[in-house]
């Protein structure tokens, strides 16, 4: 070994880190060539990496949502600040999580949210179009919580409640699975309340069309009828060049139906600008029907959409949008 590497530096000019590298390998392996092999090792490992990069990312999502948990399993055991916060022994843990996540949303898609004056001062329903992750709306619920000290529940689908170890941060953040009558309780009690009507079939098969998939849809109005609430509509723009699916391949739409589970998957965390607008109320009005309402409530989310959404939606275009100012009329 010695010799091999008193040789790379042998001669008048001495050799590259990398060919000495080859030339030590050759000399401990015995394979001739084996340069050749390495750098089609090489362009192999360069022409996938994007392709690694993009099903990798969203691993991030996935690290930062455990180590939420970790932090409230630690709190948990750690509760001395209980006494501080009787009312609410988890509200310090909250004020970690909302800094953590809006860190991230700052730091990796510049995350702005705009129309905040639109909330009501009591409770409220908002009303989002569904991205192929939720994490638009964690950046709304995180800013939310640090400009006015308010907590939003949401609404979410019943796989969510089977993710394992999730159940310390569900319980923490208020998420509910329903029915209707739990829903209408929790914006009886003053509390805001979001929901997605298009859910995770919107999530996994819209695309940068961003069409609006709700079918029939009409219990959110119902929700809000009888709790007698306004409903917010609420829009982020680019959140579907964030994050993509294979929505797209017609097997796996047919397997989503079958088994209701998200099954197709997902690429993308791409640090493109993320921006949350909040629509004006829709008050309400004893006289509407839900059919009347939902109609009205999807028009306005369509709304937002045109107003705020290139579409078609497109990755590099919103990466430069992290570095364009925002227009006025926005």
């Amino acid at each position: 070994m010695t010799g091999g590497n008193e040789s790379c530096t042998a001669g008048p000019t001495s050799m590259s880190y990398l060919t000495c590298l080859t030339y030590i390998l050759e000399q401990w392996t015995g394979v001739e060539d084996i340069g050749d092999y390495l750098s089609y090792a090489f362009y192999i490992l360069w022409l996938l990496f994007p392709l690694v990069v993009v099903f990798v990312l969203p691993g991030v999502l996935v690290i930062l949502f455990y180590v939420s948990i970790l932090w409230l399993h630690i709190y948990k055991r750690k509760n001395e600040i209980k006494e501080a916060y009787s009312h609410d022994a988890w509200v310090g843990a909250r004020e970690v999580l909302a800094t953590l996540w809006d860190g991230h949303g700052r730091l990796w898609h510049g995350y702005e949210l705009h129309g905040i004056e639109n909330l009501p001062q009591g409770p409220g329903l908002v009303v989002f179009y569904h991205g192929a992750t939720p994490v638009d709306y964690i950046y709304f619920s995180a800013r939310l919580h640090i400009m006015k000290k308010r907590r939003c529940r949401v609404v979410a689908d019943h796989f969510v409640f089977r993710l394992p170890g999730f159940r310390i941060l569900i319980d923490v953040l208020g998420v509910i699975h329903g029915p209707k009558e739990v829903c209408v309780r929790t914006l009886e009690k003053g509390h805001l309340l979001a929901i997605a009507p298009g859910g995770v079939r919107e999530a996994l098969f819209s695309d940068e069309m961003y069409t609006i998939l709700w079918s029939d849809r009409k219990g959110f109005a119902q929700v809000a009828i009888d709790a007698k609430v306004p409903i917010i509509p609420m829009f982020t723009q680019n959140v579907r060049e964030g994050f993509r699916t294979l929505g797209g391949i017609k097997i796996l739409r047919s397997l989503y139906e079958r088994i209701r589970l998200p099954v197709v998957p997902l690429y993308g965390g791409f640090p493109v600008k993320l921006r949350t607008f909040i629509g004006e109320p829709i008050p309400y009005e004893p006289n509407m029907t839900a059919e009347e309402l939902a109609a009205k409530t999807k028009a306005a989310v369509q709304g937002l959409i045109e107003k705020h959404q290139k579409i078609p939606g497109n990755i590099f275009r919103a990466l430069m949008e992290r570095f364009q100012r925002q227009k006025k009329e926005d």
